[in-house]
């Protein structure tokens, strides 16, 4: 008889936007699929991914959740100020004109703890975004102009991808930095 396979949890480290800074976020989405097509991210999966792990054995997320806590953070204020468009993934995605300091130093710190514990990770270079559209087409041609989504980021979370009938959903697992660490 063969054991049965390990469970595991799709999982990444992300920024959480708030109520007000999802709606200032999900704005950009009706103008930008009207040039571009493509579907829109549900409003609920809105985020800036950190650190992206994919399968990672159920057993091994508490010890996740406490190398988590190593990692250097410092609240800190990103600006999303203008879309672009990754033919490539054909996605349209917010994006700052310049990453704040302290959210590269948060990068690159979760990718030094992740590494020293042995935690595999999708290792490219970082570019700080939040997906708006699926399945879009554009060109070379830069995008409208929208208006400044401003975004306070007070700590950093854990989160699992679900499937469900809508496609993939996100359940955050735990907080990591601010007031409500280890929630």
């Amino acid at each position: 008889m063969e054991p049965a396979p390990e469970k595991t949890c799709r999982v990444f480290f992300a920024l959480w936007p708030d109520d007000a800074e999802r709606a200032a976020l999900v704005s950009w989405q009706a103008p930008l699929s009207k040039l571009c097509g493509g579907k829109a991210m549900r409003t609920d999966t809105l985020h800036c991914t950190l650190a992206f792990l994919g399968e990672v054995a159920e057993h091994r997320l508490e010890a996740l959740q406490l190398v988590a806590q190593e990692a250097i953070f410092q609240p800190f204020s990103l600006a999303l100020n203008a879309a672009h468009y990754w033919g490539h993934d054909h996605i349209v995605y917010a994006a700052p004109d310049e990453t704040p300091p302290e959210l590269a130093e948060l990068v690159t710190s979760l990718q030094g703890i992740l590494r020293a514990h042995r935690f595999h990770f999708e290792e490219r270079p970082y570019k700080a975004h939040v997906t708006l559209l699926r399945h879009a087409q554009w060109t070379d041609a830069p995008l409208p102009s929208m208006s400044a989504v401003r975004w306070q980021t007070r700590d950093f979370v854990l989160v699992q991808s679900l499937s469900d009938a809508q496609g993939a959903r996100y359940e955050v697992l735990c907080r990591f930095g601010g007031r409500d660490r280890m929630r």
